[in-house]
């Protein structure tokens, strides 16, 4: 028995502070876990909530502070050693080979061998008895790269109970998931929960955090403001607490103008992979400026490949696109970007920012040419700095080195940031933004939220594709609903929608005859 431990928690970290660089990102901060609770932890981007349970499961050394599993004093440096102690943890991005099997994956590390070879039979009957007993719906035998994110999330938490964790850290579980995967990940922790684990949840979903979590601790700046009931607050004094202000949920909007046609898309067709159906089908639909269009749909039914069309990242099967009244089919990448589109892209990591390159590189990455920013091939350093500077000031971009921090050393909402000031700053007609505020804090897309209204009033058309229905009614001047590639149905009365009627036609139940619409 460790000094002053309590043997009721699974988990007590003391007064633990950790810096980067003189930075503090966790500051005198203790958290406590009582066995078979579901504990959240909620803060902003930024406040030190991922750096927290980095410490726990032994990535990171904190400066100074301890840690008690199950009452007992003990030093974590590794994950192997945070796995002996029973402490398994899902990160935001997963940590998965994608060329292996799911059953590969889940062994690795604790394989069991005979004579050099691997010994999968006895692992496979556990793994698919676990299946069974958590309604996981999975093939062993398939691989990574063939599952959906949804899937290979279970994956990770079958690797925690093949390990037998009994204390499990979910990081932003739901941030990558689909409505209905989100539905079916709460019934998995309420029924871990039940089997008695004791779980840590980050997350910034105040819904979530109010559905499944029993107690919650909240972070602000790397410190611990209070640790609460969650069915004694509300959801306003959650996100007061972790903000520091009070927060509109709700979109302050005055109606739309639309004006000029800005973006033009006549009989848009993409092909699927592989010799599949198209993935988008004969797709028409004008943007106004001054407006924001929604496209809403459950993911998967052609939302991506329509945008990437648009964008020209994935090559048209047919179709015409004019951007005010400009004939932009076979254009360029390039021309496109400096000839009046901004994206803001689904997938940050692979399609919005060089992680390896600084904030600097980042901001600059499809105007370095232009003459404010090089001069005979060279960049003029201190420009790109000063238009940096001004950016994360107006933007809220936390980092810890500033303009020179590396962008995959920075935490997800902050790199969503880069690429909304750098695309809503640069010059355009048309706005593209896919899950804008996906993965991101109240605060942060209370400020998005104002930021593509603010778009929208200065006259710039806003195309936008959300999975988020909230965000999609408190957005929307008009919405259209995708289904296996094509648009079903058209709403513009966004004030009396039903939303038991929007989800029929999402889900193929309904649809509308176009042609008539248009």
């Amino acid at each position: 028995m460790g000094n002053n431990a309590n043997e009721n928690y699974a988990i007590e970290m003391k007064n633990i502070t950790l810096s980067f660089n003189k930075k503090i990102a966790n500051d005198n901060v203790t958290l406590r876990l009582r066995k078979g609770e579901v504990h959240a932890l909620l803060g902003e981007n930024g406040a030190g909530k991922s750096t927290l349970m980095n410490v726990l499961f032994g990535l990171y050394k904190a400066d100074s502070g301890e840690i008690y599993v199950n009452g007992k004093k003990e030093v974590i440096d590794n994950a192997v050693t945070a796995n002996k102690l029973g402490i398994g943890m899902v990160h935001q991005h997963f940590k998965l080979v994608h060329n292996f099997t799911i059953l590969e994956n889940i062994v690795l590390g604790v394989e069991e061998t005979h004579l050099g070879l691997l010994k999968l039979a006895d692992a496979r009957k556990r793994v698919v008895e676990l299946c069974n007993k958590y309604h996981f719906d999975l093939d062993p035998d398939a691989k990574i790269e063939d599952i959906t994110v949804g899937m290979q999330q279970r994956t990770e938490i079958l690797k925690m109970l093949f390990r037998n964790n009994d204390i499990m850290i979910f990081d932003e579980p739901t941030a990558v998931l689909t409505p209905q995967e989100i539905r079916e990940f709460m019934t998995i922790v309420k029924n871990l929960k039940a089997e008695g684990k004791s779980i840590l949840f980050i997350s910034h979903k105040l819904d979530e955090i109010k559905e499944v979590a029993d107690r919650c601790t909240i972070l602000r700046k790397g410190k611990c403001i209070a640790t609460v009931d969650v069915d004694k607050v509300s959801k306003e004094e959650l996100s007061e607490m972790m903000v520091g202000r009070k927060v509109n949920l709700k979109v302050d909007k005055a109606p739309a103008k639309p004006g000029n046609v800005v973006l033009e898309v006549r009989h848009l067709s993409v092909a699927g992979e592989r010799g599949h159906k198209d993935k988008v089908r004969d797709v028409s639909f004008d943007v106004r400026a001054g407006e924001i269009v929604c496209i809403a749909g459950i993911d998967g039914n052609g939302q991506s490949e329509l945008i990437k069309g648009i964008t020209g990242t994935k090559p048209l099967k047919s179709g015409t696109i004019k951007i005010d009244g400009q004939d932009f089919t076979h254009k360029s990448i390039r021309y496109k970007n400096t000839h009046g589109i901004s994206h803001i892209p689904e997938d940050r990591h692979r399609d919005g920012l060089i992680l390896d390159y600084d904030m600097e590189k980042n901001m600059v990455l499809q105007e370095y040419f232009e003459k404010r920013f090089s001069h005979s091939g060279f960049l003029k350093e201190k420009e790109i700095a000063e238009y940096t500077d001004e950016l994360i000031d107006e933007y809220d971009i936390r980092s810890m080195a500033g303009g020179t921090s590396i962008v995959r050393n920075m935490s997800g909402g902050n790199q969503q940031k880069i690429i909304i000031a750098r695309e809503m700053t640069k010059e355009h007609k048309l706005m593209i933004a896919v899950q804008p505020t996906r993965g991101l804090d109240v605060g942060a897309i209370e400020y998005i939220h104002k930021s593509i209204v603010k778009q929208r009033d200065m006259g710039i058309g806003v195309l936008l594709v959300s999975f988020e229905l909230e965000e999609v009614m408190n957005l929307a001047d008009r919405i259209l609903v995708m289904f296996e590639g094509e648009i079903v149905a058209e709403f513009t009365d966004i004030q009396n929608l039903d939303l038991n009627e929007l989800g029929l036609y999402m889900a193929g139940g309904k649809r509308m005859n176009m042609k008539e619409v248009a």
